[in-house]
This record gives C-alpha cells, sequence and structure tokens, in this order.
C-alpha cells in the first residue's frame, strides 16, 4: 500500500480519486444539518419510562406540545391597562404561526403583580429550530414590555429556543475556530510557511467526506445525528488527522535524511509510522463505538458518528497527505529542509536530554510523578456530576432563565411543565387520587380519557429541575405503578431518566473501553506487562485531569457542577484518544528494543518521538478547547477536561512517566513476549541517533 500511494504515477492517481470523493461528498454534507435529530427523542434514553409516556402522549394530542410561558410582571401591581394588554396577545398569539390548541390565560397571581398566558407550540421533526421561529413571532406579538410592565417567556419552549440558539452556527463556529487553532499551531510545530496546509487540507476533506457518508446513514439507515455529536465531529476529525498527519511528516522527514528519493523515503515512513497510526484509528473508533451501548440516545449516536469520523480521517491522512506530501517535494519544508545525509535533530534534542536525566534515577522519577498526579486527583471529591437545572446549563444568563424566575416569584413551581402520568382508563379516579396525595404535588388536574387510557397532568410544587422535583418524580411512580399500569413522563421525569440512564452508561461503558484497549494494546505490543502499565497510567492521567478540572469547574470558572454524562465524555475522550500517544511512544521503543537493547530503546524512542507527540497534543488539546467557543457549560467543560488531560497526558504521563517505567522495568516491560528475553547490550549505534552517554 506503501508503494501504491506514493508511487511515482500511482500518486496522481491517488489524488484523483480524493478530488472525485470530494465532489461527490461536499453537496451531502452541506445537508448533514436537514437530518440532525433535536427533539426530545434523540437525547432521551430509548426505553425510559419517560420516554414512552412521550410517545404514549401522541393518543392524546395530535401534536408534540412545548408550552411557553408568558409571565407579565409589574412591581406596583398588574393594572388593567395590563390585563387589556396580555388578553389582547393572547387572541393574537392565537393565530401565530407554530401555535396549536388552545391559549391558556391571561391568569393573574395571586400576589396581583404578574400575569402569565400558556401557549402551546408543535414541535415537529425539524425540532429547535421551528421552535426558535414560533417564539420569536411570539416575542415580536407581545413586544418586552414598557411603563413599568416587563415581559418574559418561560417554559420548556422558551428553554428549547434559548438551546436552539447556543447550538446556531455550532458547526461553523467550532471549524472556524478549529481551523485557526490548528493553524496556529502547525505554523509554530513546522515553521513553514507551506507545510502546514497539507494536514489541514487533508483533514477538511476527511470532515468532508465523514459528514457526507453520516448524512447518507442517518437518511437512510436511521443513524441518529443531533447538534452535540455533529459539533464533536468537527474537532474529533480535525484533531486526531492532524495528530496522524504529525507523526506521519516527523517520521517521512526522517527518512529524507536517510534516502535521496522522496518516493522512496515516504514508502518507508507509511512503512514505519503507518501500523502505529492505523493501530491508534482503531483503538479510538473501537471505542467510540463502545458508545453505542449506552442508554441515552444522544450518547448511542454519538459513538458511530465519532468511530466513521475516526476511520476516513485515517484513510485521509494514510492516502491523500502522503499523494500530497512527494507530488509538492522537499520543498515544503523551507526553510528548513531535510536533506539527505543531515543529522536527525531528534537525537540530540530536548527529548533525548530529558531521557538522560530520567535514565539516572528513574524508579524516584515515576514514583514522585506517580505521586503527583495522584495528589491532583484528590480533586475529585469536588467532582458534582449530578446533572445541570436549566439556569445552569448555559455560561450567559440566558432569557428563559430570567423568565423562570419571574414566574417562580409569583406562581406555583411547576407551572407550564407538569408531571404527566398515563395509565389505564378505567383506573383514572385512583391514578388521580395517587397523584394528588403525593407529596410535592400541589394539585391534580382532572383525568383526559381517550380510549382505555387516561391522562391525568400533576402540578410539582418545587421548581421543575430542583432535586425536590426528582424526588417527587420518583414518589409519584411509587404511587401510580400499581395503579391501573400508570407510568410518569413529563419534562422533570425526563431529566431524571437522563440522569440515570448517565449513571447507568458510566458504570457499563468505563470498564469496557479499558478492556478493549487493554487488549488492543497486547495484540499490538505482543506483551502483558506493558499493556497494563500503560492502561494504569492513562487511568491515573484521568483522575488526575478530572481532579483538576473539577476545582477549577468550581474555584474559578465557578460552575455550579456537571453534566451526568460528562465524566463518560472526558473518559472516552482521553481514553481513546491518550492511548494513541502510548501506541506513538511504545511501538517506536519496541522498534528500537530490538536493536538497542530495552534501555536503549526506550531512550531513543522518547527522543523521536517526545517532540512530535508534544506537538500533537498541543493541536488537540487545542481543538477541544474549541468546544470552550459555545455558551453551554457542558460542552466549556468537557473541552476544557479534554483539553487539560491532554496536555497532562504528552508533557507528562507519556514523555517523563511511562519513560521512566520503562527504564525500570526494562525487558520485563515485554513480558512474556520475545523482548523480554532482549538484554540491555545494546547493538552498534547508528551515528544520526548518537544520544548522550547514558550513566
Amino acid at each position: 500500500m506503501a508503494g501504491l500511494v506514493c508511487g511515482r504515477w500511482s500518486k496522481w492517481v491517488v489524488l484523483g480519486l480524493w478530488v472525485v470523493v470530494l465532489m461527490i461528498a461536499a453537496p451531502m454534507a452541506g445537508k448533514l444539518t436537514d437530518v440532525q435529530k433535536n427533539d426530545n427523542a434523540a437525547w432521551l434514553p430509548g426505553g425510559a419510562e419517560a420516554t414512552q409516556v412521550s410517545e404514549l402522549q401522541g393518543t392524546f394530542q395530535s401534536d408534540d406540545i412545548a408550552p411557553a410561558v408568558i409571565v407579565y410582571e409589574r412591581a406596583a401591581g398588574i393594572t388593567p391597562a395590563d390585563t387589556a394588554k396580555a388578553t389582547q396577545d393572547a387572541a393574537a398569539m392565537g393565530r401565530v404561526a407554530g401555535v396549536t390548541g388552545d391559549v391558556t390565560g391571561p391568569v393573574p397571581a395571586k400576589d396581583g403583580q404578574a400575569l402569565q398566558t400558556i401557549v402551546p407550540i408543535k414541535v415537529d421533526a425539524d425540532g429547535w429550530d421551528k421552535i426558535v421561529d414560533t417564539v420569536d413571532l411570539l416575542k415580536a406579538t407581545t413586544g418586552a414590555g414598557s411603563g413599568g410592565l416587563s415581559i418574559q417567556y418561560a417554559g420548556p419552549a422558551a428553554t428549547a429556543a434559548d438551546s436552539a440558539e447556543a447550538f446556531e452556527g455550532i458547526d461553523g463556529t467550532l471549524l472556524y475556530t478549529t481551523l485557526a487553532i490548528v493553524a496556529i499551531i502547525l505554523l509554530i510545530t513546522y515553521r513553514s510557511p507551506v507545510l502546514w496546509l497539507l494536514p489541514i487540507i487533508s483533514a477538511g476533506v476527511a470532515l468532508t467526506t465523514s459528514q457526507a457518508v453520516i448524512y447518507l446513514l442517518a437518511k437512510h439507515a436511521g443513524l441518529v445525528v443531533n447538534a452535540q455529536s455533529a459539533g464533536i465531529l468537527t474537532v474529533l476529525v480535525f484533531g486526531a488527522g492532524t495528530d496522524y498527519a504529525l507523526l506521519l511528516v516527523a517520521r517521512y522527514r526522517e527518512e529524507l535524511r536517510r534516502h535521496d528519493d522522496r518516493h522512496e523515503a515516504m514508502a518507508l515512513a507509511l512503512h514505519r509510522a503507518g501500523p502505529a497510526i492505523i493501530a491508534s484509528a482503531a483503538t479510538v473508533a473501537v471505542g467510540m463505538s463502545c458508545l453505542t451501548l449506552a442508554e441515552v440516545n444522544s450518547t448511542s449516536g454519538l459513538g458511530p458518528v465519532s468511530a466513521l469520523g475516526i476511520v476516513v480521517g485515517l484513510l485521509a491522512m494514510i492516502t491523500l497527505l502522503p499523494a500530497l506530501l512527494v507530488i509538492f517535494g522537499r520543498w515544503l519544508f523551507w526553510p528548513v529542509r531535510p536533506a539527505m545525509g543531515t543529522a536527525e535533530p531528534t537525537a540530540t534534542g530536548i527529548y533525548a536530554r530529558m531521557g538522560t536525566r530520567i535514565a539516572r534515577r528513574p524508579r524516584l522519577v515515576w514514583v514522585t510523578t506517580a505521586a503527583v498526579l495522584g495528589a491532583m486527583s484528590l480533586g475529585l471529591l469536588q467532582l458534582e456530576a449530578n446533572g445541570l437545572t436549566q439556569a445552569d446549563q448555559f455560561v450567559d444568563k440566558p432569557s428563559s432563565v430570567s423568565g423562570e424566575e419571574a414566574l417562580a416569584r409569583h406562581f406555583a413551581a411547576g407551572q407550564g411543565q407538569p408531571v404527566v402520568v398515563i395509565g389505564q382508563a378505567a383506573a383514572a379516579a385512583r391514578i388521580r387520587s395517587a397523584v394528588a396525595a403525593t407529596p410535592g404535588i400541589s394539585s391534580a388536574g382532572e383525568p383526559l380519557v381517550k380510549g382505555d387510557l387516561v391522562l391525568i397532568e400533576g402540578l410539582l410544587a418545587d421548581p421543575p429541575d430542583s432535586d425536590a422535583a426528582m424526588a417527587t418524580i420518583k414518589r409519584v411512580r411509587a404511587a401510580v405503578h400499581p395503579v391501573g399500569d400508570a407510568q410518569v413522563g413529563g419534562m422533570t421525569a425526563m431529566t431524571l431518566d437522563i440522569n440515570e440512564a448517565n449513571e447507568h452508561d458510566n458504570r457499563l461503558i468505563i470498564p469496557l473501553v479499558l478492556l478493549v484497549v487493554l487488549v488492543i494494546l497486547g495484540l499490538l505490543l505482543r506483551a502483558i506487562v506493558a499493556p497494563l502499565v500503560l492502561i494504569a497510567t492513562v487511568v491515573l492521567s484521568f483522575g488526575a485531569a478530572l481532579g483538576v478540572s473539577a476545582l477549577i469547574f468550581r474555584h474559578v470558572f465557578g460552575f455550579a457542577g456537571e453534566d451526568t454524562s460528562f465524566p463518560l465524555y472526558v473518559f472516552v475522550f482521553l481514553v481513546a484518544l491518550g492511548i494513541d500517544y502510548n501506541i506513538f511512544l511504545m511501538t517506536r521503543v519496541r522498534e528500537e528494543t530490538h536493536g538497542h537493547g530495552p534501555r536503549r530503546g526506550a531512550l531513543i524512542g522518547l527522543a523521536a518521538t517526545g517532540g512530535v507527540i508534544t506537538s500533537a497534543g498541543i493541536v488537540l488539546a487545542g481543538t477541544f478547547a474549541a468546544l470552550g467557543s459555545l455558551p453551554l457549560v457542558a460542552f466549556a467543560e468537557i473541552g476544557f477536561a479534554v483539553a487539560f488531560g491532554v496536555l497532562l497526558d504528552t508533557l507528562i504521563v507519556r514523555s517523563v512517566l511511562v519513560t521512566a517505567l520503562n527504564l525500570d522495568l526494562g525487558r520485563w516491560m515485554w513480558w512474556p513476549g520475545r523482548l523480554a528475553r532482549v538484554r540491555d547490550e545494546p547493538a552498534p549505534r547508528e551515528p544520526e541517533r548518537d544520544l548522550e552517554p547514558v550513566p
């Protein structure tokens, strides 16, 4: 394959094939937004009770409804003119496109300082997008208030509209932010005004192609794609793809110093770096695929979307990028062109000197480093991944949060977001009594019967996103389950079910990903000790990253907590992507150990890969940091934790901890493989790889 990709004539064939692929893929990639599913079903656990209730609600209403609650507030007391305006607005809002059913209100508050109107909004297949349009029309109808009267929007529709606006342009925002970050880092890394373009072009082609493939699968094969998975796809393809490009270019530059023919140099670079790149991509793809076992639909859909992005990114980086590199020739590296016979700078660079220092007392180094990482992990005591309330979901305070606060000042806390109970019509009276008698329910509505089913709504006494409201949902379920096969849903029940499903996914998928990575490392390194040691370093790195992140979230950023999916997402990204650097380092150490012995092989491996691993880590950290450009706390937290974890992994764990363990364990790192029998007497050194003498 290496010869085919970068042959004198075949390189043009490879380029031509990718041009054709890009021409076919580009129009479909632009339609990915059209097949995104951002309705409740796309985020809910598939078999959860709230999901089943949401589906049964279609029996009672022809449309899926998200109510908007309009709050008219005047501190000095509502005037007759205010009431007249609210009444006139209610009539006008009933004629707004997207509004379905009867508009309720205006209803006065007991304190006389507010009115509320409930407007039912249809939620169709377009989900959030149409809700934004409808809410905007409602706001245009009512205005913002004047003369001391304020008009604010609350309820599920207002929250959905704010969420949609937060996600609006997510693809473009993330793409341009990621492009800028990657371009700057590659310019600094390569110190060349041209070379940085080829990895970005290759990653861009990979992203477009993967988006097209995902569009086809979403349209014709039922793949679930939402704004979250589409956004993460952009970050993942650029981050991982650029990592693979850095490793390949580094090996290519190394071979150009040994071979006059650039085609031969690239063939050898692909032959030697290709297995590590393929193994890394396979590990990430398989690790991401484990997410398909998640109960939460949004997490489950992220698995195949991410895996497909990684596979397409791999194909681009081992075919298109090599072809482009040999087509353009050595001048790409200007002003520091790697001429044949010149010395390899990594042989005496910073990582060669670092390895020499670590080699003096490797056991002290790895014990001290592990202890520091363990101390950083103590920050996990500050981690509160119990879910985010509506007010805590946004980096800044959106209008729907202000609306909810106004609603809570004057009306029952659960207004606009009732508990929905559906059961057998024959038990309607008993179900209503059970709901009304449950602590935390302030009132229960009249039963609505359709066929053999009955729907009853209960009003929560506490804010719908509070812990007290979640506890009320559990009590209602305990009370009504024995009565008429009743089930409990509604927005609060959905949040509860999502949180519980995320906790289940954490317990299932985190150990599964560890097992998968362990097996792949064992097969790749042909050893038992090395994979176990590497997995231990990954877990320690993950704990340290999460611990420090929790402290920063709480005491620097002032975030109230973390989403329940936060530990799983950070774990999968850090472990699946972080294992790349283990593979890059250890495959090179294994290669060098054959000819130089375990001790010398560890030092040469660090010297040869330390720079490229650090560069790759900085690029990946930068791409995930781009998630912080979105006004959503969950994305900001994931972006920061992954970026910090990747930097910690590349700068400390791979370079210092793993190298010290390699030096201390020596040939036993490779037990029970053949390398466990290789002694430390090194073979004759190659002049260009001479390092400083090891004590």
